[in-house]
């Protein structure tokens, strides 16, 4: 009987053996399958080395996809130019309409009617992404979320996001309202360099308004080594969608995954794209004389523009631009080990300081100077620059724009600069009669 029962132990122990045996090796095999279905489960990646402005990585960098709230980052690089301009400041009071209190979730449950101040707005709009903080935002300093995303998209254009269309300044489903993985790529890297003063805020963890505390979107923020920003994304039309930001030590990546089926997924995909291509990020940042090089895929710079930029932010316009190298590689994937990380100090997650300007006003206005109105999109982006050019004092901080319209069959465009209340509109305009110059001031419809 006593050895019966050693010779069932005996077996049972190299039973036991044999499938541990069994189950690490096809644990073994199983495990970067599992890495590449996260990595799979997304329509659209980038991953670029932000100290040398190389792209490591893409796939289907070029495909339109709806940017979901992807969109806010815009709206914030808008708004931070004016901030800069000293067109606002972060206690200046914002009004809600009801267009901007009646946007879907989600949102901060503004009333119409109410205000909200600049720095609670910044601070819903990368925590919460309130939808109806975006609007508001639009409407105050475009006077409508119309012409606010004309401003966005041109704008956009001027950085080099080619294939980027906005129609709103939230990122709630819309018709035509189109970016790619790369083009998010140079908004952020844009957003990054000609803002670091106002960028970390989008390491916010947490906002408290009104009594309720919300966290954050993001959860690279709260368990990926050295994330500093920026945002996430979702629409069912879009999937879900990423930007992030990472630093460690003398090492940033920043990557853009797009239409991810889950945020799950999404963020797995992240964080084994980021993690595969860390040996790759240089430990220098670039010699050249450009912050940010704009991601166009080509190994030559553009030809150098000899007219005025029009549509550049006022006051704020970001360093030339030259072109990134495109390094192509097949969809692999990583592992999803993290290293050690030291964030950048400089990208402080408090409250910014804002530069100091004279002659601040509290609120930018729903009013327009127009300058002119033409059949060609070139004739006016060419007198704004003239207008600019001969009134920089009188037109700071304010930003040029075209507004398009119809008459007959005819598609006319407007020549516009944006941010003004009434009274100051009109005497910016007499100003500009005094030197020769038409206009008309005018509320944004």
């Amino acid at each position: 009987m006593r050895v019966e029962k050693r010779k069932y132990w005996a077996w049972l122990r190299g039973f036991a053996c044999l499938n541990l045996t069994l189950l690490l090796s096809f644990g073994a095999v199983l495990a970067p399958v599992g890495q590449a279905a996260a990595s799979s489960n997304i329509k659209a990646a980038i991953i670029v080395d932000a100290n040398t402005n190389q792209v490591l990585y893409s796939r289907s960098a070029d495909v339109s996809i709806p940017p979901a709230s992807l969109t806010k980052i815009m709206t914030l690089y808008v708004l931070f130019a004016y901030l800069r301009a000293g067109k606002l400041t972060y206690d200046t009071d914002l009004v809600v309409t009801p267009h901007a209190a009646a946007q879907a979730p989600t949102k901060l449950g503004l009333k119409p009617g109410s205000t909200i101040k600049v720095i609670d707005a910044i601070k819903g709009l990368v925590t919460k992404s309130a939808n109806d903080a975006a609007a508001t935002v639009a409407e105050n300093l475009g006077g409508t979320e119309t012409n606010f995303a004309r401003m966005m998209t041109q704008t956009a254009h001027n950085l080099g996001m080619k294939n980027t269309t906005f129609k709103n300044a939230s990122g709630l489903p819309a018709k035509g309202q189109l970016t790619t993985a790369r083009d998010m790529a140079i908004l952020s890297m844009h957003m990054m360099h000609d803002y670091p003063e106002y960028y970390g805020f989008f390491k916010t963890r947490y906002f408290t308004y009104h009594g309720r505390r919300y966290r954050n979107h993001n959860r690279l923020l709260f368990g990926y080594k050295g994330t500093d920003g920026i945002k996430t994304g979702y629409t069912r039309a879009s999937g879900f969608n990423l930007t992030a930001s990472v630093q460690r030590g003398d090492k940033h990546l920043l990557g853009v995954v797009l239409g991810g089926r889950t945020g799950a997924r999404r963020d797995a995909a992240m964080r084994a794209l980021l993690d595969k291509h860390w040996a790759m990020a240089s430990t220098g940042k670039s010699k050249s004389s450009s912050l940010i090089a704009s991601l166009f895929g080509s190994s030559s710079p553009p030809p150098p523009d000899r007219k005025p930029r029009p549509y550049a932010l006022a006051a704020a316009t970001p360093s030339p631009v030259m072109p990134l190298s495109s390094l192509e590689a097949p969809m692999e994937e990583g592992d999803t080990s993290s290293p050690g990380d030291t964030v950048q100090a400089s990208l402080s997650p408090n409250r910014p300081t804002p530069r100091k300007s004279a002659n601040r006003p509290r609120y930018a206005g729903t009013y327009h100077v127009q300058v002119g109105a033409y059949t060609s999109e070139t004739d006016a982006q060419n007198r704004l620059g003239m207008v600019e050019q001969r009134a920089a004092k009188l037109l700071h901080g304010h930003l040029p724009f075209t507004a398009t319209f119809t008459k007959g069959d005819t598609e006319w465009y407007r020549a516009r600069f944006a941010g003004f209340s009434k009274n100051d509109a009109q005497a910016t305009c007499a100003a500009l009669k005094r030197m020769s110059l038409d206009c008309i001031a005018m509320s944004a419809e």
